[in-house]
């Protein structure tokens, strides 16, 4: 395929001094959407997440920051650190409501989606939910994790929560009603990525060097796809749900086909391990952390379907992939040579 020569300009955003091991994007609000980041440097960020400009920074933790989560409007931001502890911040002002001590280090954190609830876990093997209309409150605790919890999700509007361990593998899930465990997904490696899909139909994993979709309601295994090296983590495109993401040990990040896990592009410029991967909300771009400490903001290429579609429609037509409105919506983004060269096609067709 030709485009894989293309070369993708990313924005690469600076300002962690560690490496960067969560992404989150909010979802679209009043304000445009954002990105915080989690970073062992024990400051996550927050970000516009279209121009990957600056917003602020949370101080109070200690130690590494592992996991960072924005609410649903982007009013709060959630965060899991190494120092024992988890926080909820006013992401306005950046000053922390509520800080959640544990007994040991916490990895992993999630809004429920009517942002009143915030599941935690971490190295304690314990599973906790924190009531925050009621802070002071102990929190709950579900049936105990066989595992040391490296991901926590919310799925089923918030009646069911996934899990993954760092020492073993598969995907637990949890009825959030009875605390019990009722559903195991089945993996060979330890789980480092799970991600509910946008529409609430696929849940993405990443284990070793597969990534997997699962069916989020029947449970099922909907396609497993063997990656070119160890991953540590992928995403699926949130609007068309057609391709996805995966990063990890050989620093590139590879975007695939999700009907026929043929790579469409594979975009090369950290310096250092992909530890997280996520699409904005509207699919048009994605983010990148790495080991090398920066946030690398791409524009998400099309697949083979998707360009000879264009070409066939020509400018006319075009309403499912408006490549151009996006390149010139994304502040910073350079329009692409392939960019350049439609537009050079459009204008021929129109004269």
């Amino acid at each position: 395929m030709d485009n894989k020569k293309k070369v993708a300009v990313p924005l690469v955003c600076h300002g962690h001094s560690r490496p960067v091991v969560d992404l989150f994007y909010s979802p679209v609000t009043p304000d445009g959407f954002f990105l915080i980041s989690a970073s062992k440097d024990s400051s996550p960020m927050l970000r516009n997440g279209e121009t990957g400009d600056w917003i602020g920074t949370f101080e109070g933790h200690k130690g590494a920051v592992w996991s960072c989560c924005l609410d649903t409007n982007a009013l709060r931001a959630a965060t899991a650190s190494a120092d024992f502890s988890a926080k909820v911040w006013d992401a306005l002002s950046g000053d922390v409501l509520h800080s959640f001590e544990h007994k040991h280090i916490v990895r992993a954190c999630a809004f429920s989606e009517d942002t009143h609830l915030l599941l935690t876990g971490g190295v304690e093997k314990v599973i906790r939910i924190y009531d925050l209309n009621r802070p002071d409150a102990p929190p709950r605790e579900v049936d105990k994790s066989p595992g040391s919890v490296r991901t926590a999700a919310w799925l089923h509007s918030d009646q069911t929560i996934l899990s993954s361990c760092t020492d073993m593998g598969g995907v637990r899930l949890w009825d959030v009603r009875t605390g019990k465990i009722v559903q195991t997904l089945e993996t060979k490696s330890s789980v480092t990525s799970s991600e509910v899909s946008q529409d609430g139909r696929y849940i993405t994993t990443a284990d070793g060097s597969t990534v997997k979709f699962w069916d989020a309601n029947y449970f099922g295994l909907v396609k497993s796809y063997n990656m070119p090296c160890t991953v540590e983590s992928a995403s699926l495109e949130p609007k068309f749900g057609n391709k996805f993401i995966a990063g990890g040990e050989d620093m590139w990040v590879h975007v695939f086909d999700f009907h026929t896990g043929e790579e469409i592009a594979c975009n090369k410029g950290h310096h250092g391990p992909v530890h997280c991967l996520r699409f904005s909300p509207g699919g048009e771009s994605y983010a990148s952390g790495s080991e090398d400490g920066t946030i690398r903001i791409w524009q998400t290429p099309l697949t083979p379907e998707e360009t000879e579609a264009l070409v066939a429609n020509g400018p006319v037509g075009n309403v499912e992939v408006p490549a151009e409105e996006v390149s010139r919506k994304i502040e910073g983004f350079h329009i692409t040579d392939e960019g350049k060269a439609k537009e050079k096609e459009e204008a021929a067709v129109n004269e």
